[in-house]
């Protein structure tokens, strides 16, 4: 691998520093999406407690250490945080709102192969030596996060044996998930993928409200927009959720769950296994 591409290999780092300073000026902005804004700030956390479950795992010394390393930012809708086969800059921690995790295919992002809230981090490839982003992310649900500088983040991984093991099997996670998500896209139709959907949704965004519009769910399921509109029209029939000008409100959880495919409480259980 090239050193570029290695966590603090020179050129990472020049092009990491000529990305942080092209976008100074704004945001970059990906596909489309339903609303846009930025959300008050968050009061400062203490040392001791980040709101974020994989910093919170960590004993309480090595918590501290990291959070003195990271600062808190912002998620602003349809921020870009990382593009595919671009240098990883940072390591986000998500505290509220939550990250898509974009496949592209032919030059075009065509399908969201992953979500990240404050059960995970982006950036989970710099414990593998990685510095090379997988996939396009960006913010799906505005909010805020940990960011800690990418070289940052390698150094606490060789410091704090409790970091590593952590990421490492967030790491698994990830790949059971990406697996599981592949033949949910082959073998389950609209409807119960849907459900997944919204269930993954409200986990990470914390509210039992959220917008949405037909058009963006389409383009983050890889289907056409008719397909959503009459798997939506079924679960509202329902009365299972209530859909309006865009915003979604979840009536009945449990009924959601027993619409959605087996993948749902399949990625629920390999990662209260794995990450408790």
């Amino acid at each position: 691998m090239w050193a570029g591409r290695q966590c603090g290999g020179w050129l990472w780092r020049r092009l990491c520093q000529r990305a942080t300073l092209s976008s100074d000026g704004g945001v970059s902005r990906g596909a489309p999406a339903s609303v846009q804004g930025r959300r008050p700030p968050i009061q400062d956390h203490p040392l001791t407690h980040a709101s974020n479950h994989l910093i919170d795992l960590l004993p309480l010394p090595e918590r501290q250490r990291f959070l003195a390393h990271c600062e808190q930012v912002p998620l602003v809708m349809s921020e870009v945080l990382g593009r595919a086969a671009r240098p990883t800059c940072f390591a986000y921690f998500p505290v509220d709102g939550f990250i898509s995790q974009v496949a592209q295919l032919d030059g075009r992002l065509v399908l969201e192969v992953g979500m990240v809230g404050r059960e995970g981090l982006l950036g989970a490839q710099l414990a593998l030596g990685v510095a090379q982003e997988p996939l396009h992310a960006m913010v799906q649900s505005p909010g805020h996060a940990w960011r800690m500088a990418a070289d940052a983040f390698c150094a606490l991984l060789q410091d704090s044996p409790a970091l590593k093991e952590g990421v490492h099997r967030y790491l698994y996670v990830l790949m059971a998930q990406r697996t599981s998500l592949a033949a949910c896209h082959r073998f389950h139709t609209i409807g119960p993928r849907l459900a997944r959907w919204l269930l993954m949704t409200q986990d990470r965004s914390d509210a039992p409200s959220f917008h949405v519009t037909h058009q963006y769910l389409a383009y983050l399921l890889g289907v056409r927009r008719v397909g959503i509109t009459t798997a939506a029209g079924s679960l509202q029939r329902k009365g299972l959720i209530a859909y309006h000008r865009g915003e979604v409100t979840v009536l009945d959880r449990r009924g959601l769950a027993a619409m959605a495919c087996s993948c749902y409480a399949a990625d629920r259980a390999v990662y209260s296994t794995l990450i408790s």
